[in-house]
């Protein structure tokens, strides 16, 4: 094979004027930098190559200057089709100013389509995107008006309605790895992350185009570890060695090697989080975390959610994950989002798609740039501000639970957090709640459809989705609803009973968040609905691990019971419940006798299909082990007894 070891400035020379570009990186991580620079400065110095179309998934830039703001430069691009905006304005400016085609699609979907283009598919299909902005039926994802080719369209299959982004040949790739040999195997020992390098490199190369890949070093040919090769020799056609200042681990790190898991690093060194009105929110959020959940971490006042289980010492419980394909850890922040610290693993970016498309998340936590009456919430564009969606589409769609977290005002809000309660010092400027969103990134009117759970969480107070609007359902110490909460928003939220947020919230010491995540707290856990003469347990996140647990729920149910006073139905919640195996026979001897005495019916429902089938085992010998997916599905199962 010949050698594939080339410069900058020769691998940019194969590009031709109308070629389509993808290009690989996350905000700072894995961007190859000097392929970029190389080509802004062979346009500069010759004019070509001009009229590029370019394709990224998630932005790379430092919202200044670096990544792809180097291709900002008029005539250089023609279209440019995008997940993430925000950290490229010199992009976005040329998109607001319509001098190029632009389009803004979910990054999830950008990330599929790369594999999909590979296995010479006519586009993806997938329902991610139905309802928002990249509806064609609202504005098809086309950030302008020279946006003038429908990329998306809605089918019909299985009579189901998806969404279709169209597919097209790639003709160049710029990827990123650590170490290469001569014959052009890559691997990424020292990278942050995986992201899509091995799929666009088959996109490209199955297209007939030219995969270039930046490294760092050279190995001697056949010396490189197999297992340890990401992209393939045969898929790649260039390869060039960066300076070390084109060639950083992230844009706010030179290198960690936390960062590329060679070692593990005490999260007790880690600084607490100063209280402010971000920590507060990011408490907030954190109080909607259960153990043995999968979670998932946006950026901005999202990210204080990790810095927060990590003063808590409560990381260990649940599992941390970002899109570009981190799975557990400690999530990075700032120039480093993307990156984590003490991961369990890092899988491709596409992979992790899938799996958030598919509903595997139980939570994430958000941003919020703006949210309206009926629940639909804006990140992508306000204010004459491009920011795109990135990966927001895919996950707040597809989550269980969705906790978006923001101010409730912007521009000048100046708070006071004075013994355990709030006070407003100087109100923001700019209203977040307004009856109408200029951008719907999150449609409220589909996910009260779907029942998904939804909390808007703020420093001052807590909203909640329902079928009817949003609801106020939580205050702040210290805050008056009218004066600081009605006064600043574009439209009355339903008001039912309002409670004080936790006020361990708003004090400088630790929520004690571990005994929260651990205990029990069945007083929260356990309700009655008189109407229909159901109780309701919910045993979500719960660890039954001593006899004492199983005792206390025997308690907090019989008190319950003789409270009510007569024979009820029962639904019970077993998502993310942990029984030691030890106490089996114990729990489900408790549970034969509640059902025997105080029970006429009981269903149980859990989204875990391993939990199914071990309740079953436990249950099915002493009791009617009547196991669902959905409490939907659950209480179905009673309507259809009364019905009967």
């Amino acid at each position: 094979m010949r050698d594939k070891i080339t410069t900058a400035a020769e691998a940019v020379a194969t590009i031709r004027s109308g070629d389509t570009l993808c290009t690989s990186g996350f905000i700072g991580s894995g961007v190859p930098e000097a392929l970029l620079a190389a080509l802004e400065a062979r346009f500069l110095e010759t004019g070509e190559p001009r009229n590029l179309t370019l394709m990224f998934a998630a932005g790379q830039g430092d919202g200044k200057d670096r990544g792809l703001n180097v291709l900002g430069h008029d005539g250089l691009l023609k279209r440019a089709i995008g997940g993430h905006w925000l950290v490229v304005p010199k992009l976005g400016r040329l998109a607001l100013e319509g001098k190029i085609e632009a389009y803004n699609l979910p990054q999830g979907v950008i990330s599929h389509m790369y594999r999909d283009i590979a296995a010479g598919k006519p586009g993806t299909v997938t329902h991610v995107g139905i309802g928002t902005f990249v509806d064609p039926r609202l504005e098809g994802g086309k950030i302008n008006d020279v946006a003038a080719e429908d990329l998306v369209s809605v089918i019909e299959v299985a009579g189901k309605e998806w969404l279709f982004y169209k597919g097209f040949s790639l003709h160049v790739a710029f990827l990123r790895g650590t170490t290469a040999d001569p014959n052009g195997n890559v691997t990424a020992e020292r990278e942050a992350l995986d992201l899509d390098n091995l799929a666009m490199a088959m996109a490209v190369k199955n297209s007939g185009g030219i995969v270039i890949v930046q490294v760092e070093r050279i190995a001697r040919a056949g010396s490189l570890n197999p297992r340890r090769v990401l992209i393939p020799g045969p898929l790649v056609d260039c390869v060039v060695v960066a300076p070390p200042e084109q060639h950083q681990q992230t844009y706010g790190t030179a290198y960690s090697a936390a960062f590329s898991g060679e070692i593990s690093i005490p999260l007790e060194g880690i600084a607490p989080m100063r209280l402010s009105d971000r920590k507060i929110i990011a408490r907030r959020c954190a109080l909607e975390l259960r153990a043995g959940a999968i979670a998932n971490l946006g950026i901005g006042i999202p990210e204080g959610v990790a810095a927060v289980a990590a003063e808590e010492q409560v990381s260990d419980l649940f599992t941390l994950t970002a899109e570009p394909g981190v799975v557990g850890g400690v999530p990075a922040g700032g120039l480093n989002f993307g990156a984590a610290v003490n991961t369990d693993a890092i899988i491709h970016q596409n992979q992790q798609f899938d799996f958030y498309d598919g509903g595997g998340l139980d939570m994430t936590v958000l941003g919020m740039a703006e949210a309206d009456a009926v629940g639909n919430v804006n990140v992508s564009r306000f204010g004459g501000k491009l920011a795109g969606a990135g990966g927001f589409i895919n996950i707040s769609q597809n989550s269980r639970k969705v906790v978006f977290a923001g101010t409730f005002t912007a521009g000048g809000l100046d708070l006071r957090i004075e013994d355990g309660r709030l006070r407003i010092a100087q109100e923001g400027r700019a209203q977040k709640f307004g009856r109408n969103v200029e951008q719907i990134t999150f449609s409220g009117r589909v996910a009260a459809a779907q029942g998904r759970a939804v909390l808007y969480v703020t420093e001052r107070c807590v909203f909640r989705l329902t079928p009817d609007g949003l609801e106020l359902v939580e205050v702040a110490p210290g805050i008056d609803i009218e004066r600081d909460i009605l006064r600043h928003m574009g439209f009355q939220p339903i008001i039912n009973h309002v409670r004080l947020m936790d006020s361990r919230i708003f004090r400088p010491e630790p929520m004690d968040l571990r005994r929260r995540l651990l205990d029990l707290n069945l007083d929260d856990r356990i309700a009655y609905d008189a109407a229909r003469n159901i109780l309701f347990c919910n045993y979500e996140g719960m660890r039954v691990r001593r006899h004492e647990d199983v005792e206390a729920i025997r308690a907090a149910v019989v008190a319950k019971s003789e409270q009510i006073g007569r024979r009820f139905a029962v639904v019970v919640n077993y998502d993310g419940f942990h029984l030691d195996d030890q106490l089996a026979g114990e729990y489900v001897a408790m549970v034969r006798d509640l059902e025997d005495t105080y029970y006429t019916r009981v269903s149980r429902y859990t989204t875990s299909a391993f939990m199914r089938v071990k309740l079953g085992e436990q249950l099915v010998r002493t009791v009617r082990p009547h196991i669902f997916e959905s409490r939907a599905e659950a209480q179905a199962f009673h309507e259809q007894v009364e019905e009967a």
